[in-house]
């Protein structure tokens, strides 16, 4: 991501080379080596973010091309692949051995991740794999060992590192802005009845909470399960959790999967000597750094017709991010080993609620995996 202009059309586009909806002609773009990517799986979440953050991308002049779909549904893979002129098919070996790839986004079910993530690095392509990486640690280390054995890149999911509030957000940390941060505090609600509040979304801020703060210590919870309208029977509806840093600091989690299902929301605390800052809903970011001055406040003006959600979210980002890592112009700014680490700290949420006690990090890989297992089926 070259600036962070809250997902409108950059000034410079607009006003200097009057382009109003920054599609005109970008040679700089142009001139990239092309990647050639194939997405496992269609569900929602490919459907609607992922193919279409790499049409917007298209639209620029990124030279990406989505050249296949992999589906077991001939109904829904022929769809997706109608959708981006894509080659449909219902088995990844035979992809594979059909298709000239790069890279591969896995929108899989999470129990097949590990699978297809390790049959694409096996096979020479990079990997962009869905979160949660994994369905266990082990498979989560799998994935890493493997991308690391063969030399390919593996990143994960984490969509909202590239969201423009938390992108400025984390470069006001780097610019000395939030000097030394002390505490970082995240709210989480979503009230899907058929999502796993950790696994499905409170893992998206574990994520930003290590991005912004580091690697946690341990971590401490409590969690109720009050009204059991959850059709996956997970074990609880609402949470809180504590965490230490290995920095020294501190931060809370709430994450509650009760709240209204049309009106989810997050936000993100962080605080430093002097200063802190506020991410709202993944829309605006305000900065407080000075006792007697006015806070400083980003947010994109909605409606707007020059609005791409597909940037706002964060996709265009990620997949820019993984296409310029394959052709060695950046380093991916969320690794595989990311994605490991914000599944150990969904793993460490439910032992601390389960058992009641303080988790240490790391976790060990087969006690954790074993007793996940037994938590969650029960």
């Amino acid at each position: 991501m070259k600036d962070c202009n809250f997902a409108h059309t950059p000034y410079e586009k607009m006003f200097d080379r009057a382009d109003v909806y920054g599609v005109a002609f970008d040679e700089e773009r142009q001139k990239k080596r092309p990647v050639r990517l194939c997405i496992i799986g269609t569900g929602g979440v490919a459907v609607s973010k992922h193919i279409p953050a790499i049409a917007r991308l298209r639209s620029i002049w990124e030279p990406v091309e989505l050249s296949a779909i992999c589906n077991r549904s001939e109904r829904f893979g022929k769809n997706a692949a109608s959708v981006c002129g894509a080659h449909w098919y219902s088995d990844v070996s035979e992809m594979l051995a059909h298709e000239q790839l790069d890279g591969a986004i896995i929108t899989s079910p999470d129990s097949l991740h590990a699978a297809h993530a390790v049959q694409c690095l096996e096979n020479g392509l990079h990997v962009l794999v869905e979160k949660p990486l994994a369905n266990s640690l082990a498979e989560g280390l799998s994935i890493c060992e493997t991308a690391r054995r063969t030399g390919r890149i593996c990143m994960t999911v984490s969509n909202k590192r590239f969201s423009p509030p938390y992108y400025r957000a984390k470069k006001l940390i780097e610019d000395g802005r939030i000097k030394d941060p002390s505490m970082f505090v995240t709210k989480f609600n979503l009230g899907y009845n058929y999502v796993n509040i950790l696994e499905g979304g409170t893992v998206h801020v574990l994520d930003l909470m290590r991005y912004f703060m580091g690697d946690v210590r341990s971590l401490s919870a409590a969690g109720v399960k009050k009204y059991d309208f959850n059709k996956t029977g997970y074990p609880f509806d609402s949470a809180v959790a504590l965490a230490e840093f290995e920095s020294g600091a501190v931060g809370t989690v709430y994450t509650s999967s009760t709240a209204l299902s049309l009106k989810p929301w997050e936000v993100v605390e962080i605080y430093g000597e002097k200063s802190w800052l506020k991410v709202d809903d993944q829309y605006s970011l305000t900065l407080y750094d000075d006792e007697t001055g006015p806070e400083k406040t980003w947010k994109p003006i909605v409606p707007n017709t020059l609005f791409f959600d597909e940037e706002f979210g964060g996709f265009m980002g990620l997949i820019e991010n993984f296409c310029n890592a394959i052709r060695g112009l950046e380093a991916p700014l969320v690794t595989g080993h990311d994605g490991y680490k914000a599944l150990e700290l969904v793993y460490a949420f439910h032992l601390a609620v389960a058992d009641g006690e303080k988790i240490s990090l790391p976790l060990e890989i087969e006690y954790a995996d074993r007793r996940i297992n037994q938590i969650l089926r029960k």
